[in-house]
């Protein structure tokens, strides 16, 4: 067996399907682990992916954690198997961690986002030398190559990644709330409000993908005197650019408490 998924949340599912839709992996190659039984018997019906046991874990070539970080320490008596390799999506969970529970060094530490479960995920990948050797490394960027983007980032970065990349779906889910909300304030029924603001979102992600500098997006809409340098004014008086800045800076700190609980247990 190629790969054992542990722990099928969102995530999990978004590989699992990714993976076999791409034919990256054939179904009977996945394992799947989780504690929610009705859940996985049901994706195992659905996908054809095998329902594993934890003493049926060393079957698996490589293994997938995909659990909470609070989790990791409970599990890692049956998880750490000889002659496998590991690849964890846990947040702030370093490698030096993941070497240390699981006793081998064929560990790939990879930070995804919420993305992946429509296929544009940004996902950060790093690990050591022996995961590289091993072809670790190759697997986890031909994995979340399935649901996305993947990127080589040194480990340093990796918490940063998380503040930004990994938790940015939530800054523009609220973006977008705010910006249906001042619809409503002004008058527009809120079904279209929320469905222009989705839409808006999308539209403005491709139109960034084509700028040099986000910046230049702004400046090409702002025309002189016009609405929509008055709604930047409102914006930088309301200290919105401040607001993101830190919104990064607590997450990326939540992330690095998250790898200090972990050395601390």
């Amino acid at each position: 067996m190629e790969l054992a998924i542990v722990g099928v949340g969102k995530l999990g599912l978004a590989l699992l399907e990714g993976v076999t839709s791409r034919g990256l992996l054939p179904p009977s190659e996945i394992g799947l682990i989780d504690t929610h039984t009705e859940r996985v018997n049901e994706l195992s019906e659905r996908t054809g992916a095998r329902v594993l046991r934890p003493a049926e874990l060393p079957q698996a070539r490589r293994v997938l954690v995909s659990l909470q970080p609070r989790v990791f320490p409970e599990v890692t008596e049956w998880l750490a198997q000889e002659n496998t390799g590991y690849i964890s999506t846990m947040a702030g969970v370093n490698v030096n961690t993941l070497v240390r529970r699981l006793g081998t060094r064929r560990v790939v530490r990879v930070m995804p986002n919420l993305a992946a479960t429509i296929g544009f995920s940004q996902t950060a990948i790093t690990g050591p030398r022996e995961a590289e050797d091993a072809g670790d490394l190759a697997f986890a960027h031909r994995l979340f190559g399935a649901v996305g983007d993947a990127y080589d980032l040194p480990e340093h970065l990796f918490n940063v990644f998380t503040g930004m990349s990994a938790s940015g779906p939530g800054y523009m889910g609220l973006v977008a709330d705010a910006l249906a909300d001042g619809a409503v304030r002004q008058g527009m029924a809120r079904p279209l409000a929320k469905e222009l603001a989705a839409k808006l979102m999308v539209a403005s992600g491709h139109l960034l993908q084509q700028r040099a500098h986000p910046g230049l997006l702004k400046d090409e809409v702002a025309s002189p005197g016009g609405t929509t340098i008055a709604g930047v004014e409102a914006l930088e008086e309301a200290g919105v650019r401040g607001a993101f800045i830190k919104a990064v800076s607590a997450a990326t700190r939540r992330a690095t408490e998250l790898g200090r609980d972990q050395d601390d247990k």
